[in-house]
């Protein structure tokens, strides 16, 4: 068991790194205060770069990469932000790869290489307004008629809702409740009857949009269906993934908030001495490295056990769990070790605790990996409606 990068994975890292430095501060500033999402400039230039699809075929536009090689790229990237990162995190670990796994030859062809080359995001929307936590309520209903289905309903809390050009939608495509009725369609945004409600707001998360969605009597072309009513085992294993991409993404922020505190405390001086000489601080800075590496370990587990596969639901949550509460963690003693100029908007901190909070309840709040992780324990699944 080698916990090293190979020779070929540091120069990746490097290289990317090198980019986001060089190249991004500016636009991140820029989307930062905008709160408008990356252009499709941006996109476009991931597209050519090759970090769009990292661990997507070849045939399809991605570059044959592992899952581990596609961390090392997205969270290169989110160092500098989340937002300006957000199509590499979709195109990644988002519904994209939910796509190359379960999506028709057609699908696949008509829609990877145009995630690859940046030139449409697709994102997930599973969320409603009665159904968040618990997702097998969803109520959006695709009924299936001849060569078409035709979808009506409401989602919520979709990030890239009213941006991204496609959409995941998860819905009931049987009358059967629970889970065996769910499945998934692809639904574009330019889709008649297809609409969203008033741009959100957040505390964190500037520059990835949200709203809410409607569906009223949206057609779509039956091969649209990516997962069909009783495939929601499917769909969530997938989601799998897409807990690595919470995870990378919750990494990145801690670690840039852990580099920029690191050398900030080396260089300020208080009561004569600099920050770092002062033993309080010492075990700070410990404890701060110490969750980011065990963080990282657990990320690096879950995507290489998975190969080019899946990953484990266990090792997934257990990664994203620990990394969301790490994140929020560290930011906070980097915020604290900065006084107020963590505070301050002037400097990167106050952004960062902001994102960092947002990662442990995108994609699954760390409560309910906690009962992901006690469910695989146990070799059940727990039925939180029994009383």
């Amino acid at each position: 068991m080698d916990f090293t990068l190979s020779d070929e994975q540091l120069a990746l890292q490097q290289s990317v790194r090198k980019f986001a430095q060089q190249e991004l501060p500016d636009i991140a500033r820029q989307i930062e205060e905008s709160d408008e999402p990356a252009s499709i400039e941006l996109r476009r230039r991931f597209g050519e770069l090759g970090y769009l699809g990292v661990n997507l075929d070849e045939q399809y536009g991605g570059a044959g990469m592992s899952h581990l090689d596609a961390v090392i790229v997205l969270e290169e990237i989110a160092k500098i932000s989340i937002a300006v990162a957000f199509p590499v995190f979709e195109s990644c670990f988002g519904p994209s790869l939910a796509i190359a796994h379960f999506g028709s030859d057609e699908m696949r062809s008509r829609i990877l290489p145009r995630v690859c080359a940046g030139e449409i995001v697709v994102a997930v929307s599973m969320s409603e307004p009665n159904a968040g936590s618990a997702l097998t309520d969803l109520s959006t209903q695709a009924r299936v008629e001849s060569n078409r289905v035709v979808l009506n309903g409401s989602k919520r809390w979709c990030s890239g809702a009213g941006h991204s050009e496609a959409y995941i939608v998860y819905c009931r495509m049987d009358d059967i409740p629970g889970a065996k009725g769910i499945g998934a369609v692809l639904v574009d945004k330019d889709s008649a009857g297809f609409s969203f409600g008033k741009r959100d707001h957040h505390m964190g998360f500037r520059g990835v949009a949200s709203a809410d969605m409607y569906f009223d009597n949206v057609e779509v072309p039956l091969q649209n269906v990516l997962v069909a009513a009783g495939g929601f085992g499917k769909l969530m294993d997938a989601f799998d993934l897409e807990r690595c991409g919470n995870t990378t993404m919750s990494l990145a922020v801690a670690q840039s908030a852990f580099d920029y505190v690191l050398e900030y405390c080396q260089v300020r001086q208080q009561f004569g001495k600099s920050l770092i000489d002062f033993q309080a601080v010492q075990l700070q800075i410990a404890e701060m490295k110490m969750k980011l590496e065990a963080s990282r370990l657990l990320l690096y587990r879950a995507v290489v056990n998975a190969e080019k596969g899946l990953p484990s639901i266990a090792e997934s949550s257990v990664a994203k769990c620990f990394a969301n509460e790490a994140a929020r963690e560290v930011t906070g003693k980097a915020m604290q070790l900065m006084g107020g100029y963590g505070y301050s908007k002037e400097f990167p901190l106050e952004q960062k605790l902001r994102d960092a909070w947002g990662w442990g309840i995108a994609g699954g709040a760390i409560d309910i990996q906690k009962v992901n992780i006690a469910a695989s324990l146990v070799g059940r699944r727990f039925n939180q409606r029994a009383k």
